[in-house]
């Protein structure tokens, strides 16, 4: 059993205003689609990128990104 939290983002694409600092921060997991909106391939963050994708959640000015913890 792993003692690591994992972690799944979302982006609520309606509330994202393209600042693009999420995807600056932790671009493996945050991507910007052609108009500069953020999105994810896969709410389930890797692990070991927790902390970064919490900090590129942080960083959104609209708070478009919201961080859930998983549980086994």
């Amino acid at each position: 059993m792993n003692d690591a939290t994992r972690i799944k983002v979302k982006v609520i694409k309606s509330a994202c205003c393209a600042y693009g600092l999420c995807a600056e921060i932790c671009p493996d997991i945050y991507k910007l689609d052609e108009n500069g909106i953020a999105y994810v391939e896969d709410e389930l963050v890797p692990e070991g990128m927790e902390e970064l994708a919490r900090e590129g959640a942080a960083a959104c000015p609209q708070l478009a990104i919201t961080v859930t913890e998983v549980t086994d």
